[in-house]
């Protein structure tokens, strides 16, 4: 072969080369992802963990970039935004959307009811995931779970609340639908308001006593600087789940390999996410107990008070709203069915062991 020829192959081996890059290059799809959380909350690590996860994965089809919340748009924006895909995904906690449908709420936590390992059980084997898909698809969305809190700390303030009558005509932030109703039969008055103004809300007095996430988050947020007395444990919220809202349309533009590969990430950050919530938590108790903070806890006939309001909540719920009858019912034969199991392992089970569940037959009459 010539200088000439050789010149040619290895020019047109190149340009061959270089197309198929620039093809590949084109060909990648850049999502824009924000979440409800700011930078200075520490819930946005979830977000952030389960973004470099995926990154990681999903190889040259797509690239994440994630933007704190706040920074493109008010967090209460984020699931207008992803529904109508003016950004590709966002990150959220699903009770914010409640006002929607009522069957975000046990989506996103419950009362008195799941806790973390109980909410990775449902989510990955008994059906979850799927009413995940029902109740967000409505919005032309996508959703992985991917992050599990378990129990959140309680009620933080500057007057003690150490029984249920304390509870009484007191001014708690909570958040949740279902969680304020307990209140409001418990004597007490939920009040509204944004994470980021309950420092305040406890050091000017607006409200007695006030809830946001785990220790390690509430002791990150400041909270043991405003608040004096703790009461514990967090009923209002037993667990909580975080994850993604996707834009429909983005998800649908992606192979069906890195859509896989976003669920593997999620469900990777589920785990962590757990892990990662609990060392925090023990490290934000110790946090509040070293900065003085008395801490004190609900007694086993007050928390059987809560549990049965809270079951009265759930049918009453279970009746206004059929999606919200369906999730319950989802998560009640849950209880029951993993009982089987559950109770003769105690005291090496992995959940909750419950023997006053909400009922199953009245939540079926609202089906």
């Amino acid at each position: 072969m010539n200088k000439k020829l050789q010149f040619s192959v290895a020019g047109l081996a190149v340009g061959i080369a270089l197309a198929s890059f620039s093809v590949t290059a084109q060909a990648q799809e850049k999502w824009t992802m924000t979440t409800t959380w700011p930078e200075n909350l520490a819930l946005i690590e979830i977000d952030r963990h389960w973004v470099e996860l995926a990154n990681k994965l999903v190889g040259d089809e797509l690239q994440i970039n994630f933007r704190a919340g706040g920074t493109l748009m008010p967090g209460t924006e984020v699931f207008d935004a992803t529904e109508t895909g003016s950004i590709e995904a966002a990150g959220d906690w699903p009770g914010y959307w409640a006002g929607r449908s009522p069957a975000f709420s046990p989506l996103a936590t419950t009362t008195s009811l799941f806790n973390g390992v109980d909410y990775l059980n449902w989510i990955q084997q008994w059906g979850g995931f799927e009413l995940y898909q029902e109740v967000y698809g409505k919005y032309n969305m996508v959703y992985l779970p991917y992050g599990i809190t378990n129990n959140e700390s309680g009620f933080m303030g500057r007057t003690p609340i150490k029984s249920l009558a304390d509870l009484d005509k007191k001014r708690i932030r909570l958040s949740g639908r279902d969680q304020g109703r307990v209140l409001e039969k418990l004597g007490g008055s939920q009040v509204t308001i944004a994470g980021g103004e309950i420092y305040q809300a406890i050091e000017r007095g607006v409200i007695d006593a006030g809830e946001f996430s785990t220790p390690g988050v509430d002791y990150q947020a400041g909270f043991a600087e405003v608040a004096e007395y703790w009461a514990t444990p967090g009923w209002h919220q037993s667990a909580s789940v975080f994850g993604v809202m996707i834009n429909k349309d983005a998800w649908d533009e992606l192979s069906s390999e890195t859509q896989e590969k976003l669920k593997i990430a999620a469900d990777a950050n589920l785990a962590w996410s757990l892990s990662w919530s609990e060392h925090g938590s023990t490290e934000g108790a110790v946090q509040f107990e070293e900065a003085g903070v008395e801490i004190s806890q609900f007694s086993e006939e007050d928390l059987a008070r809560i549990q049965d309001i809270t079951n009265e909540v759930i049918v009453r719920g279970a009746c206004e709203d059929k999606m919200h009858a369906k999730v319950y019912h989802s998560m009640i034969s849950y209880m029951e069915n993993y009982a089987n199991w559950r109770d003769i392992s105690a005291p090496f089970n992995m959940s909750r062991t419950l023997d006053n569940l909400p009922s199953l037959e009245k939540i079926e009459e609202c089906l």
